[in-house]
């Protein structure tokens, strides 16, 4: 279960999220749908323990993002509205990094590489340079970054931006 509870952030002065609650069952999908500038993507990089908030919980199957941060960020993907990849890196070479940063052992490495690049549509792609590939290519390794580990929740910020209809297509929407 992912549960949020009265979350408030601000930048400075200025209130951004107020008061927000919510909980998301164990294969339940949430949207969050608002306005430009509503707070969207301030509230994911909240989930995502990429801004503290000031005050209010999120939890993860017990996990306190705050209290216990390592183990709360290895229960969640992320892909970001704006993705920075390593250019210079090969999607293997990435995706192999990424998945050693977040804590998996070097023995299961290949294997979620191998997995998230399948279940992603760039296994044809491994071997070339990220620099090479096209916006809608690069969305689909950041992506596939974003899943290595299985995660438990998956957070999406505008994830159907520069993904094309085959993409969109295998992930059903």
């Amino acid at each position: 279960m992912f549960e949020v509870r009265n979350l408030a952030f601000s930048y400075g002065k200025v209130p951004i999220l107020r008061d927000v609650s919510f909980v998301v069952s164990p294969g339940e999908v949430v949207s969050v749908v608002g306005a430009n500038g509503a707070g969207k993507t301030t509230l994911m990089n909240v989930l995502a323990t990429l801004a503290v908030p000031d005050s209010g919980v999120v939890m993860c199957d017990g996990q306190d993002a705050l209290e216990r941060p390592l183990k709360y960020r290895r229960q969640i993907g992320y892909l970001p509205e704006r993705v920075a990849l390593y250019e210079d890196m090969t999607v293997r070479d990435y995706l192999s990094y990424r998945a050693e940063l977040k804590g998996e052992p070097p023995r299961r490495v290949r294997r979620r590489v191998s997995e998230a690049a399948e279940m992603c549509l760039v296994t044809d792609l491994l071997r070339t340079p990220i620099a090479r590939l096209s916006f809608g290519f690069r969305k689909r390794v950041a992506l596939a970054d974003a899943i290595l580990l299985r995660p438990r929740v998956l957070l999406l910020d505008d994830f159907l931006a520069g993904l094309d209809r085959t993409m969109r297509l295998s992930m059903g929407t």
